[in-house]
């Protein structure tokens, strides 16, 4: 039964994003990282000083993945990077749909396999224009074409299980994937169907029971699917259009949501006050666990 939760939803980091997307915790060194894409931000927060710093990007990115110690694997408009740590330096690993400037980037996540599955999508969200990559060891191979805004891609703990979603079908996916590399195993099928319901699917992950955590854009709220796609409850969130939850905290515990304030006009962005703001979601039964480091050697 779809009930409201009692969850408590506090505010992280207060300045407005464009489009805050790509939320991920590093337990090893308690750090979370999320990306304004159209603002060309990679936003980085230690736990342990509670301090947010902004690092400007020459594109836009949307995804973060940990490598090691030294190394970080961001996905961008037109390539895979590594990113350092240390640095910041930027070096090309893949390209990424390099020869058509009309896509970019958008949601992704990496599988217990250490692939990384990462999506594409027109930058006018034009219709069909993306596609959902596989990536592992240098090689990168097509899975999902003619998708026209890849979101909701996510994996259960056991690596045997994907999800995604072309957000304007309304339609969250179900994929059966292999262990091992993270590889389809058969065909996608539909698990559960938002036509009829407030909002948009948009990102989403997986917690220890399997159980699906979706934000709803448009809807101001995230939305806990059981793992037969059945509702199981909402979480309200103080923005319009938030964009996706993360495990975050070092317990698992908690979830980590950025949102954003693209394509509002000024009269809603001022009954939004915090439109494109960064939230941290408590106390709401969330048993995550972390995401896998990328293996891309």
């Amino acid at each position: 039964m779809n009930h409201q939760s009692d969850a408590t939803v506090r505010i992280l980091f207060d300045t407005p994003l464009e489009l805050g997307e790509g939320p991920r915790y590093d337990p090893v060194t308690d750090t979370a990282w999320w990306f304004d894409i159209l603002g060309r931000g990679l936003f980085e927060h230690s736990l342990q000083s509670g301090r947010t710093i902004r690092h400007d990007l020459p594109f836009m990115a949307s995804e973060i993945a940990r490598i090691d110690d030294r190394r970080q694997l961001v996905a961008a408009e037109d390539g895979l990077y590594v990113r350092d740590t240390t640095t910041g330096g930027l070096d090309l690993l893949h390209p990424l749909e390099a020869d058509n400037p009309g896509t970019r980037s958008n949601d992704g996540a990496v599988h217990r396999s250490g692939a990384l599955w990462i999506g594409t999508m027109g930058k006018g969200a034009e219709p069909g224009a993306g596609t959902i990559y596989h990536f592992l060891k240098g090689e990168l191979r097509p899975l999902f074409d003619a998708i026209t805004i890849p979101n909701a891609i996510a994996f259960t703990e056991d690596g045997t299980t994907a999800y995604f979603s072309d957000t304007p079908t309304g339609r969250l996916m179900r994929v059966p994937v292999a262990p091992e590399t993270g590889l389809p195993t058969a065909a996608p099928t539909v698990v559960y169907d938002h036509r009829d319901a407030p909002g948009s699917l948009d990102g989403a992950v997986i917690d220890r029971a399997g159980t699906i955590w979706i934000a709803l854009w448009g809807a101001g709220r995230l939305l806990t699917l059981s793992p037969a796609g059945e509702p199981i409850s909402t979480i309200p969130v103080s923005a319009a259009q938030p964009s996706c939850p993360a495990t975050f905290g070092r317990n698992a515990d908690r979830l980590l949501v950025t949102s954003a304030w693209e394509g509002m006009a000024p009269d809603a962005r001022a009954a939004d006050p915090h439109a494109g703001k960064t939230f941290v979601i408590e106390d709401a039964g969330f048993e995550g666990f972390f995401s896998p480091e990328a293996r891309q050697d």
